[in-house]
């Protein structure tokens, strides 16, 4: 295995890693709104949460592609004010992935937050207990199966991704090559000794992330019913 073939691993699992603690700190507050709120526009914010579940990659690529290309007004603006370009960069494979991504990390910490006892909350800052103390004291210990679940989901979701990530980023070596596209670009060119490599190393990970998430699930059930 040569160097190009670790360095499209690392990138993969760059990109997943980046992608899962970014959603945790954007999606924590948004699940901890949508737990909580009674406002009108709940439905309409979960279902554009949810949306990432049954549009098609390609269309969610699509879009951020026409974004913040160059020869839009947003992304020239983004180009010329900050400097940033997210077209066939890492940076645009973190946003991808942030929006196709997000509902495999809100919907579990929105499920463990709407499960977490109001009393528990109230009894800290009955307690004198500041908010902060109360988020890391009180709600995240309580929520952690939630936690977990979000993390491994976003994170061999993201693993996964294929439609988004060659939309905006396309297939530059070391930059922009994940896994699941170098699979796909060994298997036009016939090299399926190395499309296997790729294919293999990604299926074990999988199954040792959802292994992790299952038996996190089983030992929470195993907790709550003692």
């Amino acid at each position: 295995m040569n160097e190009p073939f670790w360095q499209t691993l690392l990138l993969t699992l760059q990109l997943a890693t980046y992608t899962t603690l970014l959603l945790f700190l954007l999606g924590f507050p948004l699940a901890y709104w949508l737990a909580h709120t009674r406002s009108r526009w709940r439905r309409w914010i979960e279902s554009l949460v949810s949306l990432p579940l049954v549009l098609p990659p390609t269309v969610i690529g699509f879009y951020l592609l026409l974004a913040f290309s160059p020869g839009n007004p947003f992304g020239r603006w983004l180009h010329e004010v900050f400097g940033i370009q997210f077209v066939f960069s890492f940076a645009g494979l973190v946003v991808g992935s942030l929006v196709y991504s997000l509902p495999f990390m809100v919907q579990p910490l929105q499920a463990g937050l709407e499960g977490l006892p109001s009393q528990l909350v109230e009894a800290s800052y009955m307690l004198g207990k500041s908010r902060w103390q109360t988020l890391t004291r009180v709600i995240l210990p309580n929520i952690r199966p939630s936690l977990w679940s979000g993390a491994i989901l976003t994170f061999a979701h993201t693993v996964g991704e294929f439609g988004v990530v060659l939309m905006i980023g396309g297939n530059i070596p070391g930059q922009t090559r994940v896994a699941s596209i170098a699979i796909f670009e060994e298997v036009e060119s016939l090299h399926y000794a190395q499309a296997h490599q790729y294919a293999a190393i990604l299926v074990v990970l999988s199954f040792l992330l959802l292994l992790a998430f299952y038996s996190l699930n089983q030992q929470h059930r195993q907790w709550r019913n003692r």
